[in-house]
């Protein structure tokens, strides 16, 4: 058994990190893709190696001459074949100038741009069948040449772009680029075709094509072997190339890189995020088929300015549209607010530190929750308040990451009696939704706004209403100058057309929203339980979609996350380093529905025990 590495292309859309080197030669952690090629093939025992080189094709020979003594170093031939004409052909003509060595013995044909798991090329080799391709099912990610298979595993086409079907794709298998093709396989059929393809359509096209064929004219000649769709990874551009970063990390960096991309985890479909904080059961899926139905327009027309978005909005939560603006995320609209708080203004921590971090023209007086169960009360507000002369409070209720909790009542009396000295709340209800039927309650009210001239409401809709994707969000006031400000401050255009929608249509499943939100506070309470009876970890009492836990073992919540992360596919928030949580022992972990919430206990259960 030989390898083929097929790496003459010039890598265009990398830029800069191709400029002085191969694609083949770009590093991902610290190690090239082509120095990861040649150690898997190794570690299957292969002992000759092809490249075809095209582009600084010279430069990759040094490179491997220095690192493995021209193939010494592990035991391996290394033989070179140059494209001349790289800049003009495709790959079918790299392959087409290795076919008498493709005819010499059975091979493991590979692109130069590919990251994956070593053992898929072990895998290749113990299995039986004499020709196979490497394929995943098809994710929305992956892009290129797809594959259906019949109940034996037989490829019975390929697919290129121009036959590609969105609404099939339940049925395809991307091909990952990775072939073995036994020597009959390629001196009867394959080599063949290749030449006689080439010569009828040019040497700018890709080998696939011929195995398109040979598929249409017999679905026995090639069989698909089936991996992971995180065990690899194209690097075409900069973008594939930070996210292979993230997929092919290990430990402490890899955990450290997700922590670093803020969301976008719909790249990474094997990923479990119990990090990032969003309604599990809602929207329903009658709601995502009424938006979808709508794609065409909303993608093809403006959305609504500002004034239009406010209608919206005060329409769904009963306030008047001059004392509510609508944010692209509550993030937008913590910055704006940001901008005009000034003074001292007291922060009850631990808290999301969106907020301080915005408050860049303002003194936080901070108000230390107390650190047996993290809790602080409105009396405890006010006292601090009084000393220290404060004219701001932030309040996100229930509190981020905490999930500490005051109650309606206690959250009038407080706001009378700040009303009274004349400062200022900003309460963030962001969580609020999913508080017990019992005591769940809203601020965002027309009455309770014109009651408390100094109170201004924030609200995620991402979080409870389950679409973090559309990016939006609420601020409300009774001062309708404020609002105005508020609104000045941001683009007229910040509310995309199906955020928009979004808002337009939600009346309409208002009875789905409230029984989700009660899914939520039920599911919270037996996970909770659940957690309670594992041995090593403390629950703290929460009326969010998250709940706050101490570790209560040797290990630490990095050590946790990232043993999650590598074993069991699951992402928590570490809370090391985060403001009263000095120790290395706490984490946050989302209220998921029931059966992700179980592969967490699961996997919780293996950890710790």
């Amino acid at each position: 058994m030989q390898a083929l590495i097929l790496a003459a292309g010039m890598g265009k859309r990398l830029g800069r990190y191709t400029r002085n080197a191969t694609k083949c030669m770009v590093s991902v952690n610290g190690k090239t893709l082509i120095e990861r090629a040649i150690e898997a093939l190794s570690a299957a025992n292969i002992k000759k190696l092809v490249i075809v080189i095209g582009y600084k094709g010279d430069v990759l020979r040094d490179f491997l001459s220095e690192k493995f003594d021209g193939g010494k170093k592990v035991g391996m031939d290394i033989e070179y074949i140059e494209n001349p004409v790289f800049d003009t052909t495709n790959n079918i003509y790299s392959l087409y100038l290795a076919r008498e060595k493709l005819a010499e013995d059975d091979t493991i044909l590979l692109e130069s741009d590919l990251i994956y798991k070593s053992d898929i090329i072990a895998r290749l080799l113990e299995n039986g069948e004499p020709n196979l391709a490497v394929v995943s099912h098809f994710e929305p990610w992956m892009d290129g040449t797809c594959t259906l298979l019949d109940e034996n595993g037989c490829i019975t086409a390929l697919l290129d772009k121009a036959h590609f079907d969105w609404k099939n794709t339940e049925n395809y298998y991307k091909t990952v680029n990775i072939y073995k093709f036994s020597r009959s396989f390629s001196t009867q059929y394959y080599i063949p075709f290749l030449e006689a393809y080439q010569k009828a359509f040019g040497k700018n096209e890709y080998y696939e094509q011929v195995l398109k064929v040979l598929s249409f004219l017999s679905s026995k000649s090639l069989k698909a072997l089936q991996v992971a769709g995180d065990d690899w990874y194209e690097i075409d551009d900069a973008s594939d190339l930070h996210i292979a970063e993230n997929r092919f990390a290990s430990g402490k960096d890899k955990l450290e890189k997700l922590q670093h991309r803020y969301g976008g985890y719909w790249r990474f479909p094997q990923l479990k995020d119990f990090c990032y904080l969003v309604n599990p059961y809602f929207p329903p899926q009658k709601m995502v088929d009424e938006l979808s139905a709508s794609l065409k327009t909303l993608l093809t027309q403006y959305p609504s300015g500002a004034e239009q978005q406010s209608i919206l909005a005060g329409k769904i939560f009963g306030v008047l549209s001059e004392n509510i603006v609508v944010g692209n995320g509550a993030a937008e609209l913590i910055a704006s607010l940001g901008e005009k708080i000034e003074g001292k203004v007291v922060v009850p921590y631990p808290t999301f530190n969106e907020y301080p971090a915005r408050f860049s023209h303002a003194e936080i007086v901070p108000l230390m929750s107390d650190k047996s169960d993290f809790s602080y009360t409105a009396d405890d507000i006010l006292s601090v308040v009084k000393s220290s002369g404060a004219k701001t409070v932030l309040l996100i209720n229930p509190d981020n990451p905490s999930g500490n909790f005051i109650g309606k009542e206690a959250m009038l009396f407080l706001l009378g009696e700040l009303k009274t000295l004349g400062v200022q709340l900003v309460f963030d209800e962001s969580f609020i939704d999913f508080a017990e039927k019992g005591v769940r309650y809203s601020l965002l009210r027309q009455e309770i706004l014109e009651q408390f001239e100094n109170l201004v409401v924030v609200k995620s809709i991402s979080k409870s209403y389950g679409v973090p994707g559309l990016r939006l969000g609420v601020l409300a006031s009774a001062d309708a100058s404020y609002i105005k400000e508020i609104k000045k401050a941001n683009a007229i255009w910040n509310i995309n057309s199906f955020a928009e929608y979004y808002l337009q249509i939600y009346e309409k499943y208002k009875g789905s929203y409230e029984s989700a939100c009660d899914k939520i506070a039920d599911e919270r309470q037996r996970f909770i339980a659940q957690l309670r009876a594992i041995h090593g970890i403390f629950v703290y009492e929460s009326q969010a979609n998250f709940v706050l836990c101490h570790l209560e073992c040797a290990k630490t919540a990095a050590e946790v996350a990232i043993e999650l992360i590598e074993k069991w596919g699951i992402y928590i928030k570490d809370l090391t380093g985060k403001k009263c949580f000095e120790q290395p022992q706490f984490i946050r972990l989302a209220v998921r529905n029931r059966e992700d919430n179980f592969s967490l206990i699961t996997a919780l259960k293996d950890i710790l025990h």
